[in-house]
């Protein structure tokens, strides 16, 4: 299956032109020229990687880059044609996995992103994520109390995702309705509530103790209150 590849730029030729060299290569490449656009499109059809444009017509890139790695660990190149070393770090430390400055060789650009796809597939081959007996393999969608296995929903699956890779700290309602969903319910829905209630379940009837706790008027936390 061809490899995925997201591609935010709002210059057309340079789209264009990215668009059908990396369609050379095989990836299958989508297109968008908005942050928003972005945004939607990672929800909606997941990528293997990102191509980010810094400067976006509707949205800083590196607010962009934040809201795509706050849900999944994406790899993210970053296409810019800033090349100050402030601007270069600023990328980097923004979520981006590689920076590369306008005007560029394709070849260049197509090694970037074969090495950020081997990182990120020998990352999923062997990312495991573990707090107090609950193990989550991210590649193979699979979830354990000890040995037992525990049988998820989809939804319920990247709900427990999200809060084993943030243990212990607090998550907000909206957090986990912009992360998962991509959108707030509103503050009289009770969907996060519904998904919460079902991972308790299943995940105390596998033997495990109470680890999604609620925090009243905020949110939850995954902690161990014993």
């Amino acid at each position: 299956m061809a490899q995925r590849i997201l591609l935010v730029e709002d210059e057309p030729e340079i789209a264009s032109y990215l668009v059908r060299g990396l369609g050379y290569e095989d990836y299958h490449v989508e297109h968008v020229a908005t942050g928003a656009a972005a945004l939607a499109a990672a929800r909606e059809h997941p990528p293997d990687l990102v191509i980010l444009d810094l400067g976006l017509p509707d949205m800083d890139g590196l607010e962009v880059a934040r809201r795509l790695r706050a849900g999944a660990p994406i790899p993210i190149l970053m296409l810019t044609a800033r090349d100050a070393v402030a601007d270069r770090v600023a990328g980097l430390m923004g979520g981006a996995d590689d920076y590369l400055t306008k005007p560029f060789a394709f070849e260049e650009l197509l090694a970037r992103v074969h090495v950020q796809l081997r990182r990120a597939q020998a990352r999923q081959q062997h990312e495991l994520l573990r707090f107090d007996g609950v193990t989550v393999d991210v590649a193979a969608r699979e979830v354990r109390v000890g040995d037992q296995r525990v049988e998820l929903t989809a939804r319920e699956f990247d709900v427990l995702e999200l809060f084993m890779r943030h243990p212990r700290q607090v998550l907000t309602r909206e957090q986990v309705y912009e992360r998962i969903w991509g959108y707030d319910f509103g503050a009289d829905s009770n969907v996060l509530e519904v998904y919460v209630r079902a991972l308790r379940q299943k995940l105390e009837a596998a033997g495990a103790p109470r680890l999604l706790q609620t925090v009243r008027g905020v949110g939850y936390v995954l902690r161990d209150e014993r």
